[in-house]
């Protein structure tokens, strides 16, 4: 267990080593920023943890408690700004600890969809994200309002690659854009990593024999799933029990994505928001994943890492 202090400190070491070595200088016409592009994504990050209610929470403890190790904090709504300006260093962060915690040579990865809610979905009116939020059902949550997120999560747990869609989606059309950028990356999506080495193993909403066919010609992406319960070639219960178990890892991660990191709480008002928020809770889930490797603990002990 360490300090939160402590946590940050070393957050922040981590993330401006990386900034020097892997990312292009920081440079652009007008006055510096108030905070460097390294403060910015630790800060970022540090402050998806649970223990903070929302970014107006975090922003609180930080004007009250960080203000010697961070003097230029500036407003609350530059704050926000310089963060959304940083998303995809945040993305970049998140994908380089993935990289150092072994993962591309994981045997599989585990696909898993769970909705991410932006308002209750019984309120009247459009609400924010009018468009791109939309009503779906998801297992964890039910109905909601909101946007269905995928997660590519390896044996170990490691965040390798993120995308979201509209709550109302299906699984699998959100996995063919997911597998589509992976395969030929866009600077739009940053956030997909890299495609897997092994094949994708996912539940029942990815099924389909024609789906699988496509993404294997296409993307060389090869996905095990059981076939429905109606099926005319239904896998037998042990077989299903066996593949529940393997993908059971990408569930732990969402469980504490959306308590330990406040993922069910989320309420964002725009969409680069969002964005800003999944890469940064991304890049907290691996940072904790590789400091417990560190200290020796289990890589998912996030409950008693810090000392609050």
């Amino acid at each position: 267990m360490v300090d939160a202090d402590t946590f940050l400190l070393v957050l922040y070491v981590v993330v401006d080593d990386f900034c020097k070595a892997h990312l292009t200088p920081e440079g652009r016409p007008g006055p510096a920023a108030a905070l460097s592009r390294s403060e910015v994504v630790a800060l970022a990050a540090f402050g998806q943890w649970g223990v903070f209610r929302s970014e107006r929470g975090f922003y609180r403890y930080a004007r009250r408690r960080l203000r010697g190790a961070f003097p230029t904090l500036p407003a609350r709504s530059q704050f926000n700004r310089l963060q959304r300006a940083h998303r995809d260093a945040s993305a970049a962060f998140f994908l380089h600890l993935a990289d150092l915690l072994g993962a591309a040579a994981a045997p599989y990865e585990a696909l898993d969809g769970s909705g991410v809610p932006t308002r209750n979905a019984k309120r009247r009116g459009t609400g924010w994200l009018a468009g791109q939020a939309t009503i779906g059902w998801s297992n964890t949550l039910g109905w909601d309002e909101g946007v269905l997120l995928l997660l590519a999560v390896p044996p170990d747990g490691v965040l390798t690659g993120f995308g979201f869609g509209p709550a109302s989606a299906r699984d699998h059309q959100l996995a063919e854009t997911f597998c589509a950028a992976r395969r030929t990356p866009t600077p739009r999506l940053p956030s997909v990593g890299a495609p897997a080495a092994g094949p994708d193993v996912a539940d029942e909403g990815f099924e389909g024999r024609d789906h699988h066919a496509r993404w294997r010609a296409a993307y060389a992406t090869e996905v095990i799933c059981a076939p429905k319960r109606n099926s005319r070639q239904p896998w037998p219960k042990a077989l299903r029990r066996w593949l529940a178990g393997v993908r059971q890892i990408v569930e732990t991660v969402y469980d504490k994505l959306h308590d330990a990191f406040r993922l069910r709480s989320e309420r964002p008002h725009e969409l680069a928001g969002l964005q800003t928020r999944l890469a940064a809770k991304a890049a907290l889930h691996n940072f904790c994943l590789w400091l417990n490797a560190q200290l020796g603990r289990d890589r998912l002990a996030f409950a008693d890492l810090v000392a609050w």
